[in-house]
């Protein structure tokens, strides 16, 4: 039961996009359509996933232990640049067809700041594995889930008569202001 909770209050309380405002470039900028939302989101699941795992065994048995705590983010910077390379090239090699679907989001994930603050929460909040992964794994979801959205509503816009000063970005400010506004409502479930 408690990991049902967490994965309800990753993906709908506390939204990494939403509540916690990480991840607003790939939520603006590749949402235009709910084809490519998917991809990246399908993407982010996969490497923020793994990249939670490495970077939790990481920080565990090196960081701590050598008394190196402080170089966290850099650490983990480098890990999840590396992992995103590796996953690149072993996908290429083992499934193309994989790699066509993904291929152009995993160089956009390396940059994209929910998998370096899913890292860093795990650490500040104090998980375990099981519970890293479960975090990882509920906010790559709510992530999806928010690109998903967002895209489909743009995507209605784009068929509405608007006023020109509100097409394009203007609008899209607004549309993810209510959404965030309306996931504010799912505050009292957890």
């Amino acid at each position: 039961m408690e990991y049902l909770i967490l994965i309800i209050s990753t993906v709908f309380v506390n939204n990494i996009v939403l509540a916690q405002f990480l991840g607003i470039c790939p939520f603006l900028g590749v949402s235009n359509k709910i084809a490519t939302s998917t991809g990246m989101a399908a993407a982010v699941l996969f490497v923020m996933t793994l990249a939670t795992i490495v970077t939790w065994l990481v920080y565990t048995y090196i960081l701590l232990p050598m008394g190196i705590g402080f170089l966290q983010t850099i650490c983990y910077i480098l890990v999840i640049a590396a992992l995103v390379q590796m996953v690149e090239i072993v996908m290429k090699k083992m499934s193309p067809a994989l790699y066509q679907a993904l291929g152009v989001y995993l160089p956009l994930i390396t940059t994209n700041c929910t998998i370096l603050g899913v890292a860093i929460l795990v650490i500040q909040k104090d998980y375990d594995l099981v519970r890293s992964v479960i975090f990882a794994v509920g906010n790559a979801i709510g992530f999806g889930f928010t690109m998903i959205l967002f895209a489909g509503i743009r995507e209605q816009l784009e068929l509405v008569g608007m006023p020109r000063g509100m097409k394009g970005v203007p609008i899209a400010l607004v549309v993810a202001g209510l959404m965030a506004l309306a996931f504010m409502g799912f505050a009292g479930i957890v």
